[in-house]
């Protein structure tokens, strides 16, 4: 059963997380009085759908249905997760709480975007104060997997159990924040770093440009990985966190910041940075930055992806979570996917790299469905790439939605024959013929397939037997056709 959840507020924050739920397959209704509302949700969407996919090996849901309701009431009513995402004044969100809670059911999941707000001075005069969590996300929500959740000393632990739980299915990281505190986790490290990149400005030392450098090229890829205590423990050597403790602990007696006196911000220090910023950045719309930022994000986290690490690993369960059973014995679609936009080339279209990508993960997969999978491997069996052929037809351009049916052209004793065919629709854009061999890992040597996989491959085999023999099938480089 589709699940439907209610946005309040269409801006920048309730519009991404509108594309988080509605590209996870869910309905979605959005109430704000914004006249630009449906505009400005659409463009953030259109960035969602060409850039949240592309981290999914795997088919995405069904997209869900977008609404616009007329009033909080439409949007709420029989909805089972309610995100508030008004203004950040607390008289607002009292009284659009009130209005949630009059129409929305007293066992959905409400949360709010709040940065600063504790949930216990959100619940004040609350009908159901522990329905309401704050759910504090990162921009952009469609794609920045943490969310802060905090609720209060009255939360209600079967709310706040489905508010994690549907979190970790939407591929976030529900971060449950121990003890109310203003500004919860997170913003209070962004706050710091703001405050210091204020003085730094205001004092001459360094541009607004400059400091981002210092992140970007520096501490933010770490951080991006490994956390903070994490790079500390690493730098302290062999001796670990006690060795950095020691070495850099008294460091922190030393004047270095300004933290606890944060300069004024005025006319002055606001043109100043806004001026450097504009220098920096102001070529780009912020569209365009948008989409930098989207495909920036994209390269890192599927590279943490290939690690199986940090923001990467919660990909991969994504993936296992959203396809992986076993096909009817026709054709098997192996692959369906986009391509991400770090495949492209020079040319602007697929490079031919990721044709093998995609035809080795096809084989992968189908080595998974007959039971040679990570288990098998890991007992010491597997199948080796002994021969490929690719023939590259059509063009494969970023974005665009692929798919690869696989037939088996032969599959008895130590050898596996493969035809892969990859689609965008019915437009048949190249194909990959591989023969495999099986190995025992241990002698290196080829080697008699274990029973349950000879038996599993042996139906499939028969059953494509009787299919035609795909056009191309046994080509060689340049044979005439």
């Amino acid at each position: 059963m589709t699940k439907t959840a209610a946005i309040i507020g269409g801006g920048v924050i309730g519009g991404g997380w509108a594309a988080r739920f509605l590209l996870n397959g869910w309905d979605v209704r959005i109430s704000d009085p914004d006249p630009e509302a449906a505009r400005k949700i659409g463009e953030v969407l259109a960035n969602a759908r060409r850039s949240l996919p592309a981290l999914a090996d795997v088919a995405m849901p069904p997209e869900g249905r977008l609404s616009f309701a007329t009033s909080i009431a439409e949007a709420v009513a029989g909805a089972d997760w309610v995100q508030e995402s008004v203004p950040e004044r607390l008289d607002i969100k009292h009284r659009v709480f009130a209005e949630i809670q009059a129409y929305a059911r007293a066992d959905a999941v409400i949360g709010s975007s709040t940065s600063g707000f504790k949930p216990s001075e959100l619940q004040q005069g609350a009908a159901r104060p522990g329905q309401i969590f704050v759910c504090h996300p990162f921009n952009p929500v469609y794609l920045l997997p943490l969310i802060e959740v905090v609720g209060s000393d009255v939360a209600d632990p079967a709310i706040r159990q489905t508010c994690v739980d549907t979190l970790e299915k939407l591929g976030m990281k529900p971060l449950l924040v121990r003890k109310e505190i203003d500004a919860h986790i997170a913003d209070r490290f962004l706050e710091a770093v703001w405050r210091e990149a204020l003085w730094l400005v205001k004092d001459g030392i360094a541009t607004t440009e400059e400091i981002d450098d210092a992140i970007r090229f520096g501490f933010g890829l770490r951080w991006g990985q490994m956390g903070l205590f994490e790079t500390y423990r690493i730098a302290g050597g062999e001796a670990g966190m006690k060795h950095f403790i020691a070495q850099f602990g008294p460091c922190l007696a030393w004047p270095w910041t300004k933290l606890m006196d944060v300069p004024e911000l005025t006319d002055e220090l606001v043109e100043t940075l806004a001026s450097q910023s504009d220098a920096q950045s102001g070529m780009h719309s912020i569209r365009e930055l948008e989409r930098i930022r989207d495909d920036n994000l994209v390269g890192m986290m599927r590279a943490l992806k290939r690690n199986n690490w940090g923001a990467g690993a919660l990909l991969v369960a994504q993936d296992r979570r959203m396809g992986r059973t076993a096909p009817a014995l026709g054709l098997v679609e192996t692959q369906n996917r986009q391509v991400p936009q770090s495949w492209t080339d020079y040319n602007g279209h697929m490079n031919e790299a990721h044709y093998l990508e995609v035809f080795a993960a096809a084989s992968d997969r189908f080595m998974e469905i007959i039971g040679a999978d990570a288990d098998y491997i890991a007992a010491g069996n597997s199948y080796f790439t002994a021969e490929t052929h690719i023939r590259h037809i059509d063009e494969v351009h970023a974005g665009a939605r692929v798919r690869v049916e696989t037939q088996v052209l032969a599959g008895a004793g130590k050898k596996l024959h493969l035809f892969h065919s990859l689609f965008e629709g019915a437009r048949l854009l190249a194909t990959g013929e591989h023969l495999l061999l099986h190995v025992n890992l241990n002698s290196r040597a080829t080697s008699e397939p274990l029973p349950d996989v000879v038996a599993k491959l042996a139906d499939y085999a028969k059953a494509h037997a009787t299919m035609p023999r795909p056009e191309g099938a046994g080509r060689a480089v340049g044979q005439k056709p």
